[in-house]
């Protein structure tokens, strides 16, 4: 059996150790059944311990109590670094330390594209430029591992019940989330930040639909066309009956004779990024 050992040091601020969480998990053998209901892998505990203090054998973990749900809000407050009130644009949809969401009325606004192979059709983006394009409403979800880029229908500030569609820019990936490749990220998910996800989406250049985009959208000739038409005409307006709503799968015990989807939601959309 291995041994290990821990080095306790002091710690800036005049913190002690002063508490240990202990997690234990029924071991279950290969090859051995488990029962129960279906998925459960076993059972869990936790315990919470105050750590005694000796000069000659150091830090020694005392006998605990069941760990309960107000230790854990308990330190949950203690961890979470302390942020100062702010005032939340009329813009910005939810502000957490792990997701940032907000949402862009439609607009007209410089769009920069460089086609790897435009199609010889194309009358505008046969070649590298930067055109004024009408784009439809837009909602993002910056988190710390993506940014999801999606379009709205209603040029107005959406709600938990708002369906959500995709979003027809070309440097977005059909499930929504942003194709990074070589732009620098943001480092923070602060309401300032907002202008730097921002830039990331509208200011990079667009070389290709990515795979499975040009079915986001209805109507002939697909995404690429569907631009060029807007630049060459210099449109003022996105068609949004064009957009395709995500869907996302029914509950198994939905009726048969019902569909098996229906549009996300931007409160189901919500719940699933922040899981």
């Amino acid at each position: 059996m291995s041994k290990h050992s821990t080095q306790f040091e002091a710690t800036p601020g005049g913190m002690v150790l002063t508490n240990a969480i202990l997690l234990y998990k029924t071991e279950v053998r290969r090859g051995a059944s488990t029962h129960g209901a279906p998925g459960q892998q076993g059972g869990a505990f936790a315990s919470l311990h105050h750590v005694e203090h000796d000069d000659e054998a150091g830090p020694r973990i005392a006998a605990g109590t069941p760990l309960t749900r107000a230790h854990l809000r308990q330190w949950s407050e203690a961890l979470v670094r302390t942020a100062p009130p702010e005032l939340l644009p009329a813009d910005v949809l939810v502000a957490h330390q792990d997701l940032l969401a907000w949402w862009i009325p439609a607009q007209v606004r410089s769009a920069y594209f460089d086609l790897s192979t435009p199609p010889t059709s194309l009358k505008t983006l046969r070649s590298r430029t930067v055109v004024p394009v009408p784009y439809p409403p837009h909602l993002l979800i910056a988190t710390r591992r993506a940014l999801g880029v999606y379009a709205l229908r209603d040029d107005q500030r959406p709600v938990a019940d708002t369906p959500i569609f995709h979003s027809p820019i070309l440097n977005v990936y059909a499930d929504g989330t942003l194709c990074w490749g070589n732009i620098p990220r943001p480092r923070s998910l602060t309401i300032s930040a907002i202008p730097e996800f921002e830039r990331a989406l509208f200011e990079s250049w667009s070389t290709h639909p990515n795979y499975g985009q040009d079915q986001t959208v209805s109507g002939k000739g697909g995404l690429v066309a569907l631009w060029d038409d807007l630049a060459t005409r210099r449109a003022a307006r996105f068609p949004v009956t064009r957009l395709k709503a995500f869907a996302r799968r029914r509950s198994p015990q939905t009726s048969s004779s019902r569909k098996a989807t229906e549009p996300l939601t931007l409160g189901r959309l919500i719940e699933r990024v922040a899981r």
